[in-house]
């Protein structure tokens, strides 16, 4: 019997592998992806190293019990905010890449247990949990999994140390800006507040562009000195200007410094980070397969974050595939309040150890995709890499995005227009002819 279940761990290991060998986990090279192998330690450690590296991402969800929404009397966002949690889970990867680079993982990201998938949507699901937990059981666990929290306040010695401690001060305090309370620099709270500018309230269906502005504002009014170094950009009309972007990328006021543990030494204000939100369709009333290969390609990309998006009326964050599957963390899954003002708040249920995967062809056209810019450098790398994507093929006839030089207020595409009308993509000068063949919306 023994030897029976061993045999199907072995199997498990190997299914797994296969399952997620093209998603990226660290940022060796833009395309860095697991790959498969027959010895059982790279077995394990390449499912490990995924498993760490999923569970180490912020997970946003539905809430319950958190006090009021503006303009409303809702106390949570269960069956209608998933589009913005899957926002803020995009923008949290942003903020992990600014703070703590892309090889961090949380210490604890493999103790976590599955979760109580009777509130899933499959039993695939549970049957995944289950499966995945059986084959990663091993009695050996890196020593640094056993370290002490942050609120234990023991002094930390090694340098080693002293950065184990500062980082995790940094994944504390960004988890801290998505809790959901009205203080919370990017909560729920504050980006329904700041829909009710565009027509949206509490309650409403937020797609995937409109989020992405909603963002925008959020960075750019955060408050707390901590986001002072970084602020988001969105494109227009499936176009991103070159100017504004660098210009982004340009933080006002001077004589001012910000650091993070990715840097030696503070940085001068005159540079921030920019995160790029680019919202796309790519189709008509489906996901045209023809732009399958393309968003791939996107995923792989090292300065990728994901993609809000997912099925209709059912939001999702996209972070890697396999084969014709994307893999996402899934915000339907409603959690009780957490009350993050307290220093020792418990951050397990803002880490998901359940990766879900979704065929593309049920993927909603409608969709934004995130980069991190950590540089006007950083943005030159970008672009040169996803020009090479954005090259029309044979299927793809024309690109689902445009990199244009100049500001977006030299083409006046929408030069009048209130900024509610400004949210989707697809705003066009009346001079110009828009035509649409197929599932192909051509820009």
């Amino acid at each position: 019997m023994e030897n029976k279940g061993s045999d199907e761990v072995e199997k498990m290991k190997t299914k797994f592998l296969s399952a997620w060998h093209n998603v990226k986990y660290n940022d060796d090279s833009p395309t860095e992806a697991c790959y498969e192998t027959t010895e059982e330690d790279s077995i394990m450690g390449n499912v490990e190293d995924f498993r760490k590296d999923f569970t180490s991402r912020v997970w946003l969800t539905y809430r319950e019990e958190f006090p009021t929404l503006p303009g409303s009397t809702l106390t949570s966002d269960c069956g209608w905010g998933c589009m913005l949690r899957a926002g803020q889970m995009m923008l949290a990867q942003a903020l992990v890449l600014h703070f703590l680079g892309r090889d961090w993982t949380w210490s604890e990201a493999l103790t976590l247990q599955p979760l109580d998938t009777e509130t899933w949507t499959t039993t695939k699901a549970k049957r995944l949990v289950a499966s995945l937990e059986a084959s990663l059981q091993t009695p050996n666990r890196p020593s640094h999994q056993g370290a002490p929290s942050l609120h234990q306040a023991q002094a930390p010695g090694s340098a080693e140390e002293a950065d184990e401690h500062l980082k995790e001060m940094y994944h504390r305090s960004l988890v801290s800006w998505f809790g959901d309370s009205p203080s919370a620099q990017l909560g729920l709270h504050r980006l329904v507040r700041l829909g009710l500018t565009m027509g949206k309230q509490a309650g409403d269906w937020y797609g995937p562009a409109v989020v992405a502005h909603i963002l925008k504002k959020a960075v750019e009014e955060a408050m707390d000195p901590g986001l002072a170094g970084i602020t988001a950009y969105v494109s227009q009309d499936c176009t991103v200007y070159i100017a504004d972007v660098i210009d982004s990328h340009k933080a006002p006021g001077a004589g001012q410094t910000s650091a993070s543990p990715q840097s030696d030494r503070p940085e001068p204000s005159s540079s921030r980070a920019v995160i790029i939100l680019i919202p796309v369709r790519l189709g008509g009333e489906k996901t045209n397969p023809d732009y399958f290969d393309f968003t791939k390609s996107i995923l792989s990309l090292e300065y990728c974050i994901g993609i809000i998006g997912g099925k209709p009326k059912q939001a999702c964050y996209f972070v890697g595939f396999q084969d014709d599957s994307l893999i996402y963390m899934d915000p339907h899954y409603c959690q009780s309040f957490v009350d993050v003002s307290t220093s020792d708040f418990p951050l397990q249920s803002y880490h998901c150890p359940s990766p879900k995967k979704m065929p593309f062809s049920k993927m909603d056209p409608s969709c934004t995709i995130g980069f991190y810019s950590r540089s006007v450098q950083d943005f030159e790398r970008i672009k040169q890499e996803l020009s090479k994507v954005l090259q029309p093929s044979a299927k793809e006839k024309y690109p689902a995005f445009t990199f244009v030089q100049g500001h977006g207020k030299d083409y006046d595409l929408s030069a009048g227009l209130t900024p509610e009308k400004r949210e989707w993509p697809f705003i066009r000068d009346p001079r110009r002819t828009v035509t649409t063949a197929g599932d192909f919306v051509l820009l």
